[in-house]
């Protein structure tokens, strides 16, 4: 048995239902803009994406599974087993979903909306609006002309609908009679509610990367965090430790045709990063306690979920093994981890519940929580638990510092004792 959840019709500007999927596809403006198109949205994840019509590296078959048409854009395939705690947010079609253990609803109709994550009270999504509009920028020659690009925002919308979504920041850029567009992406709100992480190469695309930054929610100014990067690959998948003291996020990097992501462990007291992994790690999640991270691995055969130790970076458990999952989400509750998962051309997702105690857990089940319904590939599912449904969860600990620099997250005053 399943349910089939169908959404509220579109909104005038988006007639068919069907607008565009997260702004994976705006065109950009430089050799270092065409790069970034190669890399961060058709390469999404280094060039491992398991999508179809390949062979080797993530053929997409799902472990041989045919390829499956999804659900209309304004429908989500709930099958009965999907029961869990909490909500989980995700995109499809363009708008942000909420599922529960009792259904799924869809809380955002613009058609151009992705990337969805909680505020840490549960209230509110933050989130990326895309809107197509025309740009007017130099083309060969050196006279102007108009193109079409889709101009990213940074929203906030309330969980219950009792108000209309916020925008936060726009990535619309113009200098003189020129109109253009950087780029945001994959914003996450800090623990503390006022700084939110994110990869963009705001204010000025011509001269930045999309690189890890961070917005002000009281001022809405953006602060570069100043870390390395690979050439001009950047950034992406900024995730919060629970406390806010520590920041992960993934530094891009080739060889060759290949993909080598390594996960990089931000200190907002010091404002400098270190590796926590060897290549081929990536979309990092904090567990409840801070203490391990799930992530995404990277191989030649394709993508799959594994559970890292949060201090070293070494693999404790592999997740899956079919080579067709990325994007995990742990459960706040401790004992699951949600992600995406592929057969044929179509994404869904699923949920590993865990067995045992850390770090030694198993995988007791692998749970599809839709069916056939199309989610987008580029969003990663974030989960959200009522502190009174959650059990008790030791903090994650830190060492007291005197060099946190200004504007940075304040770490809790009893914590001590960094990793």
């Amino acid at each position: 048995m399943t349910r089939v959840v169908k959404a509220q019709p579109p909104r005038a500007r988006d007639p068919y239902g069907v607008g565009p999927v997260g702004s994976v596809l705006a065109p950009l403006l430089s050799v270092v803009g065409l790069l970034l198109v190669g890399v961060i949205t058709f390469n999404l994840l280094n060039g491992e994406v398991p999508f179809s019509g390949g062979s080797g590296a993530g053929n997409g078959s799902g472990n041989g599974g045919p390829a499956r048409t999804p659900a209309p854009s304004n429908v989500v395939i709930v099958p009965d087993e999907a029961v869990f705690e909490g909500s989980i947010a995700y995109a499809k079609g363009g708008n942000i979903w909420i599922q529960t253990a009792d259904g799924v609803r869809q809380l955002t109709d613009s058609g151009g909306d992705s990337m969805p994550s909680w505020s840490p009270d549960g209230q509110s999504i933050i989130y990326i609006r895309s809107t197509a509009e025309i740009g007017f920028w130099p083309v060969k020659g050196g006279r102007n002309a108009h193109y079409d690009i889709d101009v990213p925002a940074l929203m906030r919308v309330k969980v219950d609908g009792s108000t209309e979504p916020e925008q936060l920041a726009t990535g619309f850029i113009k200098k003189g009679k020129r109109e253009w567009s950087a780029w945001m992406r994959q914003p996450v709100l800090s623990p503390d509610g006022k700084t939110i992480a994110l990869v963009t190469d705001a204010p000025n695309p011509a001269d930045s990367n999309v690189v890890l930054q961070f917005h002000d929610t009281a001022t809405g100014k953006l602060r570069r965090a100043g870390v390395k990067e690979s050439g001009v690959l950047g950034h992406q998948d900024p995730e919060w430790r629970p406390d806010g003291v520590l920041l992960l996020y993934t530094q891009n990097g080739r060889n060759g045709s290949s993909g080598v992501p390594v996960i990089m462990r931000y200190d907002m007291r010091q404002g400098k990063a270190r590796a926590l992994t060897s290549a081929g790690y990536m979309q990092p999640s904090y567990s409840p306690d801070g203490r391990y991270v799930a992530a995404t691995r990277t191989t030649a055969l394709g993508t799959d979920i594994v559970i890292l130790d949060g201090s070293t970076g070494a693999q404790l458990l592999r997740v899956t093994d079919d080579g067709s999952s990325w994007a995990p989400s742990w459960s706040p509750a401790g004992d699951g981890v949600a992600f995406l998962h592929i057969v044929g051309q179509t994404v869904d997702l699923r949920l590993a519940r865990f067995e045992g105690s850390a770090p030694s857990w198993t995988v007791s089940a692998n749970i599809a929580l839709t069916e056939v319904s199309g989610l987008d590939a580029a969003s990663r599912p974030d989960w959200f638990i009522p502190p009174d449904l959650l059990p008790a969860t030791p903090a994650p600990t830190v060492r007291p510092s005197s060099a946190a620099p200004a504007g940075s997250p304040v770490p809790s005053p009893s914590a001590v004792n960094a990793p």
